[in-house]
């Protein structure tokens, strides 16, 4: 199995490679320089050069063509400006799906972030509300395509420390914090479980091992992909 992931430098990706990587998937990490390739190499994924911000539609379907899947875990954060998003948190989100449907690959995987919407309101930083809109936007655009089979994860704030294997995983979890090492895992367990496709969910940590918290989400009647193992 082959997955692409956009934003293959940040810390949540390259988690995410190196379980990816261990359990015999090919990885391809898509990353805006150069200087990053070496850290991606040593996670365990291909690095391809990439700028997600300019990137045309066209040019994201040459790097992940033939992918079986696709994961995007990039995020600017805070955009330029109050009202104004950078491009990375919704435009490169979907010029990727763009891209998918244009070579094929319908499984789609984003990380968002809890309180993402449309209208969400962030009083205390209005660059925090900027990104929240941003990626809220990008959301429902992508759960509207029909082609896509995506899933949205919105973790709660991050923060680093030993995975624990032990998460909270639903339509609403309420408020809480996650380690970067435990949102990884569920990427990887979504990515490798389809019938999560069309659904938002919310992650904080919690008691449920990660692949029964994905498994007990999954859609009735829906597909799972074996993940070979090495």
């Amino acid at each position: 199995m082959r997955v692409v992931i956009a934003g293959g430098h940040g810390r949540v990706a390259r988690a995410a490679t190196r379980l990816l990587a261990a359990r015999g998937w090919q990885v391809t990490g898509l990353v805006r320089r150069p200087e990053q390739a070496d850290d991606v190499r040593a996670a365990g994924a291909t690095p391809v050069l990439l700028d997600l911000a300019t990137a045309s539609a066209e040019r994201f379907a040459d790097r992940i063509a033939g992918a079986d899947a696709v994961l995007y875990a990039a995020g600017a954060g805070l955009g330029d400006a109050p009202g104004r998003a950078n491009p990375v948190d919704r435009d490169a989100a979907l010029a990727l799906a763009d891209a998918a449907q244009l070579v094929g690959v319908r499984r789609y995987v984003m990380l968002s972030s809890m309180g993402a919407g449309r209208d969400a309101r962030y009083p205390q930083n209005a660059l925090v509300e900027t990104y929240l809109r941003a990626k809220g936007e990008a959301d429902d655009e992508l759960l509207s395509r029909p082609f896509l089979r995506c899933t949205v994860l919105r973790p709660a704030w991050f923060r680093d420390s030993p995975a624990t294997g032990l998460v909270s995983l639903g339509e609403s979890t309420g408020a809480g914090e996650v380690g970067r090492a435990d949102a990884a895992a569920v990427l990887v367990a979504l990515l490798a479980a389809p019938a999560t496709a069309g659904l938002t969910l919310e992650l904080i940590s919690g008691r449920t091992p990660v692949d029964e918290a994905v498994a007990a989400v999954a859609r009735p009647g829906g597909s799972r992909v074996a993940v070979p193992r090495a």
